[in-house]
């Protein structure tokens, strides 16, 4: 056997080892191993990106440096500081309890099991309607490029298409999520070098720049924070790899190496696309009349309609593809946990006895993201942004609350900075961003709170459902 065969042969014994305690660590919980695990932490890393999305904000640019008086760049960065801290807290959670289902499952056990559903359900409200954001942002940049078609028809061929994709199984998954990163990485780099050209050499440039980061006319902590809430959507979805611990070759502490990962590099490109934009037109007065394309016609200033083009056609199908897949991948794994324990229709658990996936989760995941495409595309961009948000932001506050209570409260472990500091100094952030919502967001996501409140109430004292988790 030669050298390489060797190392080949102790990588794969290694991944076996993983795996099986990974499995070993599940059935201590109380669940079977039903799910197949493949990903590897390159595989996970990859899938947060693809949540996540490398040039997400090629989407909601427009709405981004409106409401941070034409400092994008510095949105991102303040996000992803914001975001780092509850990183840090999901990473903790998910090396203690490496089940699917993430903050439900966390929750339920870190705290109680009523807290655990109710935050769940809260998070619901995020990962219900990320898929519907996806294919709106998506359709609207398809019907740019091609105004014959019909934006509805391009959602449904969108839903289509990864609703078939999420039931064939976590492997065509990877396969899929692989080939997006590249694409995307292509496209982002064809616009930072085009615009950094352009900048560098044309005439009409004002050249670089910090105003994108900071502009001292238009700098306002209120209102910056009130565009980090709408910008955090792009960092949505690091959390998303909490949900594949039962798909995880390591379970241990995997997830939380890709989550940590995803969110620094993502957070670096958001930065580095938004600042060269913001070069690019300064007084964003190039999109003054049409701020849903903003990004679209800020590239046209470097690029000519080829980059317009590149950059909407790249928008739709990272959007309406790749990261809509990622969201229901998700949601799916969350609805799957939930119906497990019995907090919600018992059919929702079943698996595919062939691609050991929860097939029946997929399928209703699909169905209703197209249902709410028809009824919600006229909210527009930024008010489904914001509602999405909602469900995040308050879910990430209670999983910071967690890691306090279950460390440093309960357990009493003594581990002042990282059970108590990290997830304190992540809650105030969070909750800051939190209150900057739109009271609108708040109203609507308050009354799926209470209704989820008086469902649980209603499935656990009046019909006398009861869950035993193993803690």
């Amino acid at each position: 056997m030669t050298e390489e065969q060797k190392a080949v042969s102790a990588a794969n014994a290694a991944a076996q080892s993983q795996s099986a305690a990974s499995e070993a660590a599940l059935e201590a919980m109380g669940y079977k191993q039903e799910l197949k695990r493949a990903m590897s932490v390159p595989d996970m890393l990859v899938y947060g990106l693809i949540f996540m999305v490398p040039i997400a904000p090629f989407g909601i640019y427009g709405g981004v440096f409106g409401d941070s008086g034409g400092m994008p760049a510095l949105v991102y960065l303040v996000g992803m500081i914001a975001m780092i801290f509850t990183a840090f807290s999901y990473a903790t959670l998910s090396q203690a309890f490496p089940v699917s289902g993430s903050v439900y499952g966390y929750t339920s056990r870190g705290i109680n099991k009523p807290v655990g559903f109710v935050t769940g359900w809260t998070m619901l409200l995020d990962y219900l309607l990320v898929p519907t954001l996806l294919y709106v942002v998506a359709a609207q940049a398809m019907s740019g490029i091609v105004p014959e078609v019909p934006a509805l028809v391009w959602g449904i061929l969108f839903v289509a298409i990864n609703t078939f994709v999420n039931i064939r199984g976590i492997e065509l998954t990877v396969i899929v999520n692989r080939v997006a990163v590249v694409l995307e990485l292509l496209c982002l780099a064809v616009f930072v070098v085009m615009g950094a050209l352009w900048i560098a050499t044309d005439p009409l440039s004002n050249g670089f720049t910090l105003q994108p980061f900071y502009n001292p006319e238009t700098f306002n902590p209120g209102l910056v924070m009130s565009a980090v809430s709408l910008g955090v959507l792009s960092f949505l979805g690091f959390d998303g790899i909490a949900t594949l611990s039962e798909e995880a070759k390591d379970a241990k502490k995997g997830p939380s190496k890709a989550m940590v990962g995803s969110l620094l590099i993502v957070g670096f490109l958001f930065m580095l696309q938004t600042y060269i934009a913001g070069c690019l037109s300064p007084d964003g007065a190039v999109f003054a009349d049409d701020p849903d394309n903003a990004f679209y016609l800020v590239a046209e200033i470097a690029g000519g309609k080829f980059l317009y083009v590149l950059c909407a056609l790249a928008t739709a199908i990272a959007w309406g593809i790749f990261n809509s897949l990622a969201a229901q991948t998700a949601i799916s794994r969350i609805l799957f946990a939930m119906s497990r324990d019995g907090n919600l229709p018992k059919a929702l658990a079943k698996v595919h006895r062939k691609y050991q996936t929860p097939y029946v989760a997929a399928a209703f995941v699909g169905a209703l993201s197209l249902i709410l495409v028809i009824v919600f595309e006229q909210l527009g961009i930024d008010a489904i942004s914001r509602l999405v948000n909602f469900g995040a932001l308050t879910s990430f506050c209670v999983l910071h609350v967690t890691v306090v209570w279950h460390f440093f409260i309960k357990n009493r472990d003594g581990k002042v900075f990282t059970h108590l500091i990290l997830p304190l100094l992540g809650f105030i952030i969070v909750g800051y961003t939190w209150i900057s919502l739109d009271p609108d967001s708040k109203t609507m996501g308050i009354i799926w709170v209470v209704a989820g409140i008086v469902y649980y109430f209603v499935l656990h004292k009046v019909m006398k459902k009861n869950v035993d988790l193993e803690v």
